[in-house]
């Protein structure tokens, strides 16, 4: 029941090269930095990536972009990212553009266990390409397949060795849908309590969907954009 490891490097062992991860957060606002950090490091490539956004170009997933680490992006929002936009306009970097609901529920029927579902979004755009097409009360819908990885990589405020998770605020968006996704879920968090400390009312993501947790170190939480009134 254990799953601590010592840091992110040990956590992230098992990425090759080519897989496909899941990377929670929404902006700068919940990214798993260490762990992004260490796949930089680890020089780990060719990779797919789910992710609400592409960091900024020298933040988040924009420090794998810059290193030509990843082969193709799948998103919802990007326009933070020159980087970003120069790969997608040159050719070098594959793009499926989301949206932002589709992503979320695509995640969460992963972790439910349902393969598939239909919904509005997205009909009578290029989002509906090649997709089949069913009416519910008149109104067309388009069938979206469920999105998983081979790794989900997430963080937390609090967590326990078992894996049980706690997100603090906005921090929580993706990162719940994105661990019940993967085949095999990296939890970074801020503190690592024993097990108990949490409130069970409280607990986020239970521990049976993570695999690896460590507490991890060195958080920047960048502002993407600061909007400030001047001076009077």
């Amino acid at each position: 029941m254990d799953k601590r490891v010592k840091n992110a490097n040990e956590a992230i062992k098992g990425i090759k090269d080519g897989m496909t991860l899941m990377l929670g957060g929404f902006g700068l606002c919940g990214i798993p930095e260490n762990c992004i950090s260490a796949l930089v490091e680890a020089g780990t490539t060719n990779l797919t990536c789910i992710s609400n956004n592409a960091g900024v170009d020298d933040f988040g997933l924009g420090l794998l972009l810059q290193k030509r680490q990843i082969k193709k992006m799948i998103s919802s929002y990007v326009g933070e990212n020159d980087e970003f936009e120069r790969q997608m306009l040159s050719g070098e970097l594959e793009v499926d553009l989301i949206p932002q609901g589709s992503l979320a529920a695509r995640c969460q029927a992963a972790g439910s266990g349902v393969p598939a579902f239909y919904t509005p979004a997205g009909y009578g755009t290029e989002v509906a390409e090649g997709k089949e097409v069913r009416y519910f009360n008149g109104k067309p819908h388009i069938l979206e397949h469920a999105l998983t990885a081979d790794f989900a990589i997430v963080k937390a405020w609090k967590g326990d060795r078992y894996g049980n998770l706690f997100f603090k605020g906005t921090a929580r968006n993706f990162n719940p849908l994105m661990a019940m996704a993967g085949k095999i879920t990296i939890a970074e968090v801020e503190e690592l309590v024993e097990p108990g400390e949490l409130d069970p009312n409280t607990i986020h993501t239970p521990g049976i969907f993570i695999q690896h947790i460590f507490q991890g170190v060195n958080y920047e939480k960048r502002i993407e954009q600061r909007t400030v009134r001047p001076r009077t």
